[in-house]
């Protein structure tokens, strides 16, 4: 039984958690605060530490916003090499809800791979946090976009997010975290647009075949 690291104790880190438990995998939980990282681990049935330890898991999972997720691989150096790093970040300028803050032609999974020793995987940036605790909205079952250049960690990726339930789709080369973020950040501003009085934030993107 593989362990699954989670870094961050926010509504995306118990939706990716709850799936990882529901696929049979041991579930830590790490956060800068211990006591709500404690809480979270012990709702859901998972262990805890800080961002001052080691991360025990070979998955390791940065349930975190950008610039906090950029932070702490550059904090663990060495520590992550050899493991899969897992970057669910859309790097949306939340000041103007209005662009991305990566640069043409890169991506936040991109820039992150540049910090790390780690393989970097982008997966779980189309899933929002409500519809991971189920699996599924309007009664399928969710597909996870995944995206990475290690076929290995790619793969151990898509058999977590298969056995919790979800249909992964590996749609290539990390590069190909560009289009994954910049196609989530035009969900979001559906999600936020009045006009749409059902997006609340409980869609799913589906590939229908």
């Amino acid at each position: 039984m593989s362990t699954i690291t989670i870094i961050g104790n926010g509504n995306m880190a118990r939706g990716i958690a709850t799936r990882a438990l529901a696929a049979g995998r041991t579930v830590e939980i790490l956060g800068r605060d211990a006591a709500n990282a404690r809480a979270l681990a012990a709702d859901l049935g998972a262990t805890s530490g800080t961002t001052g330890q080691a991360p025990a898991g070979d998955i390791v999972v940065l349930a975190l916003p950008f610039d906090a997720a950029k932070s702490v691989v550059t904090g663990y150096g060495q520590a992550l090499a050899g493991k899969t790093v897992v970057d669910i970040t859309n790097p949306v300028n939340f000041e103007t809800f209005d662009s991305l803050v990566v640069a043409p032609g890169s991506s936040a999974a991109e820039e992150i791979a540049a910090l790390t020793p780690a393989s970097v995987v982008k997966a779980f940036n189309t899933t929002f946090a409500g519809t991971l605790v189920a699996g599924e909205t309007g009664g399928q079952p969710l597909d996870v976009f995944i995206a990475g250049d290690d076929a290995d960690a790619t793969a151990a990726v898509a058999s977590l997010v298969s056995d919790g339930g979800m249909r992964p789709l590996a749609v290539g080369a990390l590069k190909r975290s560009r289009e994954l973020e910049g196609f989530q950040f035009l969900v979001m501003t559906l999600q936020a647009n009045p006009a749409f009085e059902t997006f609340n934030w409980n869609t799913g993107l589906k590939i229908i075949d």
